[in-house]
């Protein structure tokens, strides 16, 4: 019996040592109540955030699933343009921004190939084709299988493998993410994963954060979304001001600066915004001062006008943030400066 006792304690210390370097593998290797199947969230979340995102040639072909692979001719706004390297992008972004207040057109001559969002090539005969592929882009938009291009991962990452027993199996160093978007389309029905965390990411607004779990990284991407619809309807904001400048004409109705309302400097004139993204302010008496102003949008919508020749005009000239803006009414914030406020009114 004494004999027993003994081989029983040696077996239970055996046991606890186990147990004891297990744990301490779990700790260091990745944590098992973090494992994730083919078909978990994490699963999907790492999937959408490495497809290929095809949104950097969207003013080219309009489909946030794909890419055109160069060279490719096109005519923009009836100009015939060849694309042979990403530096011809400049071009058409050029001619694309001439008028702001024309409806810009983008003809793609077939054949053409594109790369979609699981990274293949795919030739394309005729804009039949073509048309079926932005079609398909529009559903997985709908349907939430698109690619999340608002959230990146800074790569190498490690991923943990396990069975369905939760027993550790491996682990892969994924450096791109093509390869992490082909290891989540291949997690079998018969093995689970977890990320070693901390991982570093960058949103859309271009800050970086550390995720430390899977909840976090939802959370990076449902904030990141978020963002990226903010910075999608000051899109669309900045083309409805640009609308409003081209089609009315203004007034200085208030420049408040240090406190001081200068409105006065600016009696009589009438500020008319062309839409080759000229600006031109006369008076009664054809005094005439010239300009150039732009729309752009980040977070918000901003109005860059730059005068020349005149003291009084030069005073405006600032990136201003569109704190509001009606049919009549735009008010200004300068993006330095929150108490300098210029009020625009239409005449």
């Amino acid at each position: 019996m004494k004999k027993l006792k003994i081989v029983t304690g040696i077996a239970l210390m055996a046991i606890l040592s186990f147990t004891s370097c297990q744990s301490e593998v779990d700790e260091v290797e990745g944590e098992n109540p973090n494992t994730n199947s083919a078909n978990s969230t994490t699963t999907n979340n790492l999937k959408r955030t490495s497809m290929h995102d095809g949104s950097f040639d969207d003013f080219l072909d309009g489909a946030s699933c794909s890419s055109i692979i160069l060279p490719i001719t096109a005519k923009v706004n009836g100009v015939q343009v060849s694309i042979v390297s990403q530096l011809d992008y400049q071009q058409v972004i050029s001619i694309l921004g001439q008028s702001n207040n024309d409806q810009d057109s983008v003809i793609l001559q077939f054949p053409l190939k594109i790369k979609s969002s699981n990274y293949t090539e795919v030739a394309v005969a005729n804009q039949t084709e073509y048309n079926a592929i932005l079609n398909a882009c529009t559903a997985a938009e709908a349907s939430g299988q698109d690619a999340i291009s608002s959230v990146n991962i800074s790569f190498p990452i490690t991923i943990f493998t396990y069975n369905l027993s939760f027993q550790q199996t491996g682990s892969v160093v994924i450096t791109s993410e093509q390869q992490l978007y082909t290891y989540m389309s291949n997690v079998s029905s018969t093995e689970l994963f977890s990320v070693n965390y901390p991982i570093s990411v960058k949103i859309a607004d271009g800050t970086k954060t550390t995720v430390s779990s899977d909840a976090e990284l939802q959370a990076a991407i449902t904030a990141s979304l978020k963002t990226e619809a903010t910075m999608a309807e000051a899109v669309q904001n900045g083309k409805k001001l640009e609308t409003i400048l081209v089609n009315g004409k203004f007034k200085v109705d208030s420049y408040v600066n240090a406190g001081v309302n200068s409105a006065n400097n600016y009696s009589g004139y009438a500020l008319d915004f062309a839409n080759n993204l000229s600006v031109t302010a006369m008076n009664q008496l054809n005094t005439t001062v010239n300009g150039t102003y732009a729309v752009s949008s980040e977070l918000n919508v901003f109005l860059k006008l730059n005068f020349s020749g005149n003291a009084s005009f030069t005073l405006l000239n600032n990136t201003w943030k569109v704190t509001s803006f009606t049919a009549s009414t735009i008010t200004l914030q300068s993006k330095t400066d929150a108490a300098v406020i210029l009020v625009l009114k239409q005449i």
